[in-house]
């Protein structure tokens, strides 16, 4: 079986100069996981929710520490600055650029090529899904659920 017999041609895509909040109602809208990042008709990245996902991570704090009793009263202080920050930084985030936390270096597939090969390279990279470039341009996506679709209906 062909990509081309299984993938989904309406494909929904961003481009690298939208908003990060903009292409996550995108995801959210249209219950999907990801998608290509698209300038010009040619792929420069992939946006997933794990990228946005990534925005939200605390660093860790390494060492387990006990405070000593000044810092029982300056705990509170400093945990709502950081409050304060990170709430200022979840609102910057919706206005940054997808081309700030995209991933580049897509790996795809060409409409020709077996639900085999795109599933190797699938599990390989542990990716869930690949465009579908036919001369340089995005004509389709694949992902995991329509190979297995694909397979279904053999």
């Amino acid at each position: 079986m062909l990509v081309k017999e299984i993938m989904n041609s309406d494909v929904i895509y961003c481009s690298p100069e939208d908003k990060v909040s903009d292409a996550a109602r995108s995801l959210k809208d249209n219950d999907i996981s990801g998608m290509p990042v698209v300038d010009n008709g040619n792929i420069v990245g992939i946006l997933s929710e794990v990228d946005l996902l990534a925005l939200l991570e605390i660093p860790e704090h390494g060492d387990f520490w006990l405070p000593s009793p000044f810092e029982v009263i300056e705990i509170p202080i400093r945990e709502f600055i950081s409050w304060e920050d990170t709430k200022k930084m979840l609102s910057d985030v919706g206005s940054m650029p997808v081309s700030k936390i995209m991933r580049y270096g897509v790996f795809t597939v060409s409409p020709e090529d077996s639900i085999e090969d795109a599933s190797h390279l699938m599990s390989r990279h542990k990716i869930n899904r690949l465009p579908v470039v036919e001369n340089d341009k995005l004509t389709g996506i694949i992902t995991r659920g329509d190979i297995i679709r694909g397979i279904g209906n053999l």
